[in-house]
């Protein structure tokens, strides 16, 4: 049976729920949490003609894969399953054939070595990180910004997030990876454009910030592609085609549209978190996009301005990974929540299901 008082947990985590096969294992003791092992494998180059995620292809690999990153997990973490004490998975939302085979191969190992089964929201994961790494103490500001999904959460505990509010349409990444694919750059999008926005004019191409005049925390980016759609073509027309400097000016334009809107909806979101007076303020920022030094640099400025810690992840923790579904699992493990095995897999899992749906909701439930 679990036993949530004891001095030292141990789970192995997996993580499948878009284009990364991850296993990990995180202990936590009486000195705190450590990371024994962190295996993750890309998808990157099975992807990149189709200029992003095909959803077949990351679900075969999932499959061929995540039982190989937890043999390697539990080998690099020096232990075997019978060093650990229960079973994380991101059991949603994502890609269903890709979250199945992670949820299906956690559930064999749970059954065959009797250990308890941990379903894991993969938005928790991100949200808790800065508590695996940092020891953050509830509540805290999250901003969580990734490829399919962004939301400013208040994280009162390891069950409730309180949603102050997101994109009503594409997440920044998704921007990011649609800015590049327009512009002719590899996928993954994100670390193209940066890297292309470096040698170009933030100030050149004046793009939106969508919804800076409307009250509130959510936001929208769907316009700000198709802007920098109809700058490409003008310049294309304009002078027959588009030079290296013409793309590294469209880069730094959009990224610099984008962290506007994030900083201005931050300063917003700190506004209603600081209510209730924390006695530690943190805006802590997680996902794929905060590895972006634009970003992350404007961020950490805001916070100085405002009087908040800034905290983010180790870039490698920013982006999808098991070890932080461990955690997330230890976190619910201590409260005793465990799944049995039936536990489902699930393509849409809003963080605050108190909230009314961003995205809109079908018969699968909300989106986001």
């Amino acid at each position: 049976m679990p036993d949530p008082a004891a001095d030292t947990i141990t789970v192995l985590g997996l993580e499948s729920s878009c284009d990364d096969t991850a296993a990990a294992v995180v202990r936590l003791g009486p000195d705190g949490p450590r990371i024994l092992s962190s295996v993750v494998q890309g998808q990157t180059a099975l992807h990149a003609e189709f200029g992003g995620v095909v959803p077949e292809i990351a679900a075969r690999a999932h499959v061929e894969r995540i039982d190989l990153c937890v043999e390697q997990a539990l080998a690099s973490a020096g232990t075997d399953l019978s060093g650990i004490d229960a079973i994380a998975v991101t059991a949603g939302p994502g890609l269903i054939g890709g979250v199945l085979a992670g949820v299906m191969c956690a559930k064999g190992i749970a059954a065959g070595a009797g250990l308890p089964l941990i379903g894991v929201n993969h938005l928790a994961g991100h949200a808790l990180t800065p508590r695996l790494t940092d020891g953050l103490e509830f509540p805290y500001l999250m901003l969580l910004v990734s490829g399919g999904h962004c939301q400013f959460l208040i994280v009162h505990s390891p069950t409730r997030f309180e949603r102050l509010g997101g994109t009503i349409d594409d997440a920044p990444g998704e921007a990011f990876d649609k800015t590049a694919k327009l512009l002719g750059l590899p996928q993954p999008g994100g670390p193209s454009v940066e890297a292309e926005a470096r040698g170009g004019d933030p100030a050149r191409f004046a793009f939106p910030r969508p919804l800076l005049d409307r009250p509130g925390c959510d936001m929208s980016f769907s316009g700000l592609k198709t802007a920098l759609l109809r700058a490409r073509d003008q310049a294309v027309a304009e002078q027959g085609g588009l030079t290296r400097h013409d793309r590294a000016d469209l880069c730094a334009s959009f990224q610099a549209a984008v962290a506007d809107v994030l900083v201005e909806k931050s300063r917003r979101a700190t506004e209603t978190y600081l209510q209730a007076r924390p006695d530690d303020p943190v805006l802590a920022v997680a996902g794929g996009v905060a590895a972006n030094a634009t970003i992350r640099n404007a961020l950490e400025d805001l916070c100085k301005a405002r009087g908040l810690r800034f905290v983010a992840p180790p870039l490698n923790l920013c982006t999808d990974n098991a070890a932080m579904i461990a955690w997330a699992g230890i976190e619910r493990y201590r409260l005793g929540l465990v799944d049995g095995l039936d536990l489902s897999a699930r393509p849409r899992w809003p963080l605050d299901e108190h909230a009314p749906a961003l995205l809109g909701s079908g018969k699968k439930g909300a989106k986001a």
